[in-house]
């Protein structure tokens, strides 16, 4: 469920302007937006010079409308150059953060080719950590810098005056460096 049969629009931003909103209409597959399936779009525009960032959205239409974007490369006809834009996130109004719609910024994957990885990880840290931050808790960070605690409170409540020693018993402790 990781495609969508939802209207897919971009823009694309570079250093002499952008495209505008565009529907990507017609792909090299007979069926575009599918699970594991890399589409091909031709867009027209006037040249923008060195590509900077994109918006890549959909509608939200249509049964399973979800969308799980891996990435997004534009070759550049004109100079032969290859812009990536890795997303690696969900565009679905139930998923992930609930947006539908995203703004990615160019990246050289040859600088970060572990992002995904990275990202994987930082789901299965958040999923293992998560449960700290639940109602009812009680966080308390240890400064390096001041020596002393900071608390976050159950009651939403924050203790910043610094204090050396643990007065709330049992927390969870967080490191924090400054």
């Amino acid at each position: 469920n990781a495609g969508t049969e939802a209207d897919v629009y971009i823009s694309v931003y570079g250093e002499k302007g952008d495209t505008g909103s565009r529907q990507l209409l017609r792909s090299q597959k007979p069926k575009k937006f599918l699970k594991g399936q890399t589409d091909i779009f031709p867009v027209e525009a006037v040249h923008l010079g060195h590509l900077y960032k994109i918006v890549i959205g959909h509608n939200g239409l249509g049964s399973g409308n979800g969308w799980y974007l891996d990435k997004v490369v534009i070759k550049d006809p004109i100079t032969d150059l290859d812009y990536t834009f890795l997303c690696h996130r969900w565009l679905d109004h139930g998923q992930d953060d609930g947006n539908i719609v995203r703004e990615l910024t160019m990246t050289d994957s040859s600088t970060f080719p572990g992002r995904k990885e990275l990202e994987v990880k930082r789901e299965e840290t958040w999923a293992a950590e998560k449960w700290k931050f639940q109602k009812g808790n009680t966080l308390q960070f240890y400064n390096r810098l001041t020596h002393g605690f900071i608390c976050l409170g159950p009651d939403s409540r924050v203790d910043a005056l610094g204090d050396k020693k643990n007065k709330y018993g049992k927390v969870f402790f967080m490191w924090m460096y400054a």
